[in-house]
Formats: structure tokens, sequence, C-alpha cells
């Protein structure tokens, strides 16, 4: 493995030799491992990584928008810290090895991760990181950015989508979740909103990360500060509200996505808040008054999304979500669907932590 990584390594031009690799077991999708280089004397640490090309479709074009968003991050904001992936003689941030595999180079960041987390000193940390990701890339021109998943979060194209499919009822299963078909309806016009807006240009086009959870963020080990985003495969251009609304969905739920005993999942202020705190400080001034103000309805909506995709993918045959037992996908939706409830039960009690949090910022405390 040593020779085929050395191979690679001399194809992105790194100095040196391979002394050592190890497989990091981080993450399900792609192949990486943790490569460490010896030059002139000094070791440093390089991550490789096997890009799965099954998952991802066009991996060209995720490399094409990383490259435009950190190339960005760098040029403008050279005093943060930044992923820096290598690039080929040719210029490329990628490489096709002779098996067709997709390789791709970045910087090592000594760090540590978070899967999950109480610390509400953590959780105001990542807030902090996806909103200094938001502020970093608010002059940037999101139009330059590929659409590499279309209408990904085009809540009210998923929620057609679902009752499309539950009218059809492939696998007799429409009945069987009649309430839960029941109440999306009622909420169906509101939680798509945003989204019909955004499709009428209420909204400006902003470069949005779309996978805004907690161990996306590396963090220095001894401060527990944050150092910097990283996964910016689902990069592209979106609304702003979203990336927030989904961190919160996940930060802020007090069971797991597939908790059974509904009773368990609520919506935690504290945590709602802390994120806050860190993701409005660093946006406040470059977020628009209308972005803020959607902060809440969109993890309203968000919540409700991701509700639809697991129902619609109970509906039709459990394809998409990889599912331990049969109800696995129902289950997640009620867990979901629960969860909405108390974020709308809580949305006026969460519009005045946003208001505090703006005021806040804009007073410097």
């Amino acid at each position: 493995m040593i020779k085929k990584l050395q191979k690679i390594g001399d194809k992105f031009r790194l100095p040196g030799r391979i002394v050592s690799y190890e497989t990091v077991k981080r993450g399900n999708i792609n192949s990486t491992y943790c490569v460490t280089y010896e030059n002139e004397g000094k070791n440093k640490n390089y991550m490789f990584q096997k890009v799965n090309t099954f998952v991802f479709k066009d991996p060209v074009h995720i490399m094409e928008n990383i490259d435009h968003v950190t190339s960005h991050i760098i040029r403008h904001h050279a005093d943060s810290p930044a992923l820096h992936f290598h690039h080929t003689e040719d210029g490329s941030n990628f490489w096709f090895d002779e098996d067709g595999s997709f390789w791709r180079i970045m910087n090592a960041v000594d760090s540590i991760t978070f899967d999950t987390c109480d610390d509400l000193e953590v959780i105001r940390n990542t807030g902090e990181a996806f909103g200094r990701f938001q502020m970093q890339l608010s002059d940037f021109d999101a139009s330059l950015l590929h659409e590499t998943i279309p209408d990904f979060h085009n809540t009210k194209k998923r929620l057609d989508t679902l009752f499309e499919h539950a009218a059809e009822d492939p696998c007799e299963r429409a009945a069987s979740v009649a309430d839960e078909l029941t109440y999306i309806a009622g909420v169906r016009e509101r939680a798509g909103e945003l989204s019909v807006r955004y499709a009428a240009g209420e909204f400006p086009l902003r470069v949005t990360h779309n996978d805004t959870k907690a161990n996306n963020v590396l963090f220095d080990p001894k401060t527990k500060k944050p150092l910097v985003v990283i996964d910016l495969d689902t990069v592209m251009p979106g609304m702003a509200m979203y990336d927030f609304g989904d961190a919160v969905r996940f930060i802020a739920n007090t069971a797991a996505e597939d908790e059974k005993d509904v009773s368990k999942v609520s919506f935690d202020e504290d945590k709602f808040r802390a994120f806050c705190e860190g993701y409005v400080g660093q946006v406040w001034n470059s977020l628009t008054p209308d972005e803020i103000d959607s902060l809440v309805p969109a993890s309203f909506a968000i919540t409700v999304e991701l509700a639809s995709r697991f129902l619609d993918d109970y509906l039709t045959g459990d394809k998409y979500f990889k599912t331990d037992y049969p109800e696995h996908n129902i289950v997640r939706t009620r867990c979901q669907l629960a969860l909405a409830k108390d974020i709308d039960k809580k949305s006026a009690d969460l519009a005045a932590i946003v208001r505090e949090t703006v005021e806040a910022a804009r007073a410097g405390r």
C-alpha cells in the first residue's frame, strides 16, 4: 500500500518519502489514510482520500466547488485556518489512478472532533465555526458553484414528491402512516414557504455546507476552540438558514434520530441558544434581516423535510436510507415529526433567543 500511496503523492508533488500510514476510521463513505512523509529530517502528515464515486457521481464538480471555496478563504482570510488541497502538475486538485479511482490530498490538521456533545461551550464553538464559514464566503459569488445534488433542500419539491408517492402507494404502506401524512399535509405550505421564496429570488444565493454536524468541525485538542470546517463534498449554492436549521435540528434534539419512544424527543432551548450565539455572533452583519428572521422557520422546515424524506423512502420500499429493521424509516419519521412539533411549539421563544443574540452581537457583548 505504501508504494501505491507514494505514487499518488508523487502525482500531487508532495516532497519527501512516506515513512508510515494508517487508515482513518472516521466517515462511512470515502476511504481515508493519514500518511506521514519524511522530508529533510522533518515529518509531516497528509490526508489521502479515495472518493466513493458510487455515492458521489460527479466528483470533478465536487472538487471544483471545493477549490473555489477553499481558494477564496485562503485568499481573503489568510489569518484563519483553511483546508488546503494539493494540486497536480496540471493544476487539478484531484487525480484518477490507473484503476479509475478518484484521489485527493489535503494537509492533516492536529485536532479532535465530537460526534455528539452536551457541552454548551463546544456547541457554541460549533456554531461559531459554521457561522465563520458562512461569513468568510458571504462575498463569494455562489452562482459559480455547481449544484451537485439538484433540489437537495427544495422542501416544496420534497413534499410534492412525498404526496405523489403516497397516492401511488407502490408498497401498500400509506394506510399505516395516515397520521403522519395528515400532519405533514397540514404544515405542507408553511414548511415549503422558504424554498418557494428562495426560488422567487427573495433570499440571496449563498454558499451552503449542507452537512452542518458537530463532527464536521475540527477543534483544537487543548482549548476546544474551532479550527476549520471539513467535509466539503456537499458544498453548493443554497439558503444560509437551512445550514443553521439542519445544525440545530441535530444538535438540539434530546434523543437519537431513530428513538422509538417519541416522548423522549424534544428541542433543547439551551443547546439552541448556545449554537445560535456562536453562529449569529459571526453572521449577524453579513446575513440580511429576512435571513435572520427565517432562522427559526428554517429549523422547522428542514425538520419536516427530513421527516418527509424518511417517510417517502418508507412508502417506496426503503431504497435510499440504510435500515436495520422493517419499520426503521417510519420510526425516524415519527422522531423528526415530534421534533418539528416541539420546534413549532417553542418558535416564539426561539425567535426571541435569535433577537437577543443579534442585539448582543450588535452591542459587542
